[in-house]
């Protein structure tokens, strides 16, 4: 995750300095190795684009501090290569289909074997719970914060909360493009199908207990 902001102070003797960020909060320590090789002293008031990191002692400092006009063609480079034709956004919106797909699902099966309403509750629940855990983690990625943990995001959605978190891969534009991650939430989303169905069948009859 990248951020931008303004050089606000600089020590020539020291080789550090600090920068302001745009979305506001406690400057950010930024060492002259941050900046590509062979970088000069960068000027006062200079609009740059950064990552976060934590050093040793807990404190926040940047990494990989570019300007911004070349931090911006960077990222349209990487964007192009990423395509033919289009991915991400598109990949999302199509996946979207997954919900109201499931959705007639659960309500044929709650129909033909009587699946309690509390086990609509419950994705209903878990759904939500999901889409507000992913919202808080992008805003941790974008203030430096800690973040959460895929395998806490991926137990989420694989006890139920997948739908939630399919909206908010969509909507908030978060965890809907690194692709090891990807692969691991589909097979979440396949497994927890796989065992509402099973489960609803009157030869399980699982949910019945719940009555």
């Amino acid at each position: 995750m990248r951020f931008e902001g303004t050089v606000k102070s600089w020590n020539d003797d020291r080789a550090f300095g600090f920068i302001a960020p745009a979305q506001g909060g406690q400057d950010i320590f930024v060492h002259i190795t941050a900046f590509p090789a062979r970088s000069q002293r960068p000027p006062l008031q200079q609009r740059v684009s950064f990552e976060v990191e934590r050093d040793r002692e807990g404190q926040k400092r940047a990494r990989n501090v570019m300007p911004l006009g070349l931090a911006r063609s960077a990222r349209l480079a990487r964007v192009a290569r990423t395509r033919p034709g289009n991915t991400g956004a598109q990949w999302g919106s199509a996946s979207l289909f997954t919900v109201p797909v499931f959705v007639a699902l659960y309500f044929a099966l709650a129909v033909m074997w009587r699946v309690p309403n509390r086990v609509g509750l419950a994705y209903l629940a878990l759904s939500a719970v999901c889409f507000v855990v992913y919202a808080a983690d992008k805003f941790a990625a974008r203030s430096g914060r800690w973040r959460t943990k895929e395998s806490t995001l991926l137990l989420i959605g694989l006890v139920g909360g997948w739908p939630g978190a399919l909206l908010a891969q969509q909507f908030l534009r978060h965890k809907s493009v690194k692709a090891p991650f990807r692969a691991a939430f589909w097979g979440t989303v396949a497994l927890n199908v796989a065992a509402f169905v099973a489960l609803s069948a009157p030869q399980i009859g699982a949910w019945q207990m719940l009555r």
